[in-house]
């Protein structure tokens, strides 16, 4: 090889990983923040949860049931957006059901 291709070589080597964390980065800071956003619905979901428990005239045992499936996987803290979106049904389908109940 001669010399005067190494800088060739170098140079597609940097727009190739130039090009890389193009498209990486902008997807990874997508996904990172969507994931933040999901477990920020969610922890409202649940806050709204338990303002219509301590509201209710009476006890729901289902509602019950749901919230602390919620709280549980809000205290795990390991989940991805999967498990934000799961936590806020739950939650919001408590609140429907204490809701209801009045």
């Amino acid at each position: 090889m001669t010399v005067s291709v190494l800088p060739w070589l170098g140079g597609a080597l940097v727009a190739v990983a130039a090009g890389f964390l193009a498209t990486v980065l902008p997807r990874r800071r997508e996904r990172d923040q969507g994931r933040r956003v999901a477990w920020s619905s969610a922890r409202a979901a649940i806050h709204d949860a338990t303002v219509s428990r301590d509201a209710a005239t009476r006890p729901v045992p289902e509602a019950d049931r749901l919230l602390a499936r919620a709280e549980l996987l809000a205290a795990a803290r390991d989940g991805g957006a999967d498990a934000a979106r799961e936590a806020t049904a739950h939650a919001r389908r408590a609140d429907e059901l204490w809701r209801a109940g009045r």
